[in-house]
């Protein structure tokens, strides 16, 4: 009835765990799976076709955006979580944010405090923002006085500029 004769990927092979007294700060980006018991704050990102997973037990959580291929939740996410290839919320799965996914499989008992959104193509990772220096004006680069601007964004033309 519902994705007949698909089911999710069960992962098995773990490469990285983060042990339940553990709280990492900052971005994870990884490859192959990875189980989180503890704590993370910052976003876990898994690399582009990597066919990646992420366990997160009912002991876990992490306060920033997921984008992994193959998730399974039992913990609390607290951002957007992007399922590429599939997710699994169990019982005791919290997630506040939006839930992106091409299959999804919820228990009883998970929450999704947000929109559940399907996507049948995965969603391209986007590339990190470069951060733009903001222009200091100095007195030698001011307009001298009696000098006529250029009018503000919004201003009419043929109004006067206000300096």
């Amino acid at each position: 009835m519902f994705g007949k004769g698909k089911k999710l990927r069960k992962i098995t092979k773990i490469d990285t765990l983060v042990g339940q007294s553990t709280e990492l700060k900052g971005d994870v980006n990884f490859r192959g799976g990875i189980h989180v018991d503890g704590v993370i704050k910052g976003n876990v990102i898994a690399e582009n076709d990597s066919g990646s997973s992420l366990t997160l037990s009912e002991n876990g959580r992490i306060e920033g955006n997921v984008r992994v291929p193959n998730v399974v939740l039992n913990g609390t996410v607290i951002g957007d979580v992007h399922a590429i290839e599939g997710i699994e919320l169990a019982a005791n799965a919290r997630v506040k944010g939006n839930v992106y996914y091409n299959l999804i499989e919820m228990a009883m008992g998970a929450e999704v405090n947000g929109s559940l959104v399907h996507r049948s193509e995965p969603m391209p990772v986007p590339a990190k923002q470069k951060v733009v220096e903001e222009k200091k004006v100095t007195p030698e680069q001011k307009p001298a006085q009696g000098a006529t601007a250029a009018p503000k964004m919004g201003a009419m033309p043929g109004t006067p500029s206000v300096q």
